[in-house]
């Protein structure tokens, strides 16, 4: 697996941790007293997160992206729904890059 593929699913999953823990997790520890989902859910979420990051800084480096696109990437890791966004120019660079 190429290093844009393995990026792309990273993103995938790091967006739907994200979500996962926003709409369930969070409401779960708020509405219904159940913070250790959040500390579980929040867990993964941040593994993914760093896992992200340093991929991002990696393929960066090697594939000479430009700051702009990395710093897109970025901000699309903290935005709900970004990943999924980002996903569609991740897709074409990884067509390029073949």
């Amino acid at each position: 697996m190429n290093q844009i593929r393995m990026f792309r699913m990273i993103a995938l999953a790091e967006g739907c941790s994200f979500l996962i823990l926003l709409c369930i997790a969070m409401p779960m520890k708020y509405f219904m007293g159940m913070p250790e989902v959040v500390r579980v859910v929040g867990s993964i979420h941040g593994g993914l997160f760093v896992l992200y990051v340093g991929l991002l800084a990696v393929i960066h480096f090697r594939h000479r992206w430009s700051v702009m696109f990395s710093l897109y990437a970025f901000v699309a890791s903290i935005i709900p729904f970004g990943t999924f966004v980002l996903d569609k120019q991740l897709r074409e660079k990884e067509v390029a890059a073949n």
